[in-house]
């Protein structure tokens, strides 16, 4: 991981994420994610990415395409590169919603 390692899950979406992302690897990506995280730090999340940008807001959106549940502990081993995100899917770590395939684009363009 470049950069800093996120403490909590709320220093990733605010700090970390925005400079990891990638635009150059997000082209044709139009996606809604809702994250929700568990956990005393926890919360929920919507990252947008549409036109090689990303926009992280807090809360909800009824209208997201894809779904990702999990606890504090396994999103901050993923996103500080301690655990792969397809390794945290496939053992169940993640509780995911939506199109596998663009799960999979998130994760080149620099979220999970």
């Amino acid at each position: 991981m470049k950069g800093m390692e996120a403490k909590t899950p709320r220093e990733f979406f605010e700090k970390a994420l925005p400079e990891r992302f990638k635009p150059e690897k997000a082209s044709g990506i139009d996606v809604t994610a809702q994250v929700k995280i568990t956990g005393p730090n926890g919360g929920e999340w919507v990252v947008a990415i549409k036109d090689r940008k990303i926009q992280v807001t807090e809360g909800t959106d009824a209208a997201s395409s894809l779904t990702l549940v999990m606890s504090e502990n396994d999103f901050l081993d993923i996103v500080n590169g301690k655990l792969s995100g397809e390794k945290a899917f496939f053992t169940g770590k993640i509780k995911f919603k939506g199109n596998i395939a663009t799960a999979l684009k998130l994760k080149e363009a620099g979220f999970l």
